[in-house]
């Protein structure tokens, strides 16, 4: 029994570790761009990236009503922003999500986000067998990216 015991706790300790370890998407140089008042969305940017590949299928954060994965591109001359359900996180590769490109669209907002503060943000991934990881990040509020995040958008 004794044995039995100890090869169950040692299994269930295995699996635990194992979907912890799942994690395998890096975030880095995650930012929200700053609001001001009565100013209803904004966006969250980073960079992304998957060890063994996965796909980001949702974010969340209790500051907006409504959070999004959005798609920026040129259509002719006419720059056109949606919403989209998923987005593929090549294996090994960086996906920038960052101004005028893809990003985290935070609607609805339920304050003004102001600078220098943080915000908390959950993005949910799923892995090439379907299972689904969360990271839980703090997202720090600016006006503009941190040194060493791509920027997108324009240059004047």
């Amino acid at each position: 029994m004794k044995t039995f015991r100890l090869t169950t706790v040692a299994l269930l300790a295995a699996c635990l570790s194992t979907s912890l370890w799942a994690q395998t998407v890096d975030v880095k140089n995650a930012w929200a761009r700053a609001t001001v008042q009565g100013q209803k969305g904004t966006g969250a940017f980073m960079t992304l990236t998957a060890k063994d590949g996965a796909t980001l299928v949702s974010a969340s954060s209790p500051v907006a009503g409504v959070t999004e994965v959005h798609e920026m591109k040129m259509e002719g001359d006419v720059m056109k922003m949606r919403a989209i359900p998923t987005l593929e996180l090549p294996a090994g590769k960086p996906v920038d999500l960052k101004p005028g490109g893809y990003h985290v669209m935070l609607l609805d907002l339920k304050l003004p986000l102001q600078k220098d503060t943080t915000i908390p943000l959950t993005l949910v991934f799923k892995d090439a067998k379907g299972v689904e990881s969360k990271s839980e990040i703090r997202v720090p509020v600016s006006q503009t990216p941190p040194a060493g995040a791509a920027s997108g958008g324009h240059k004047h």
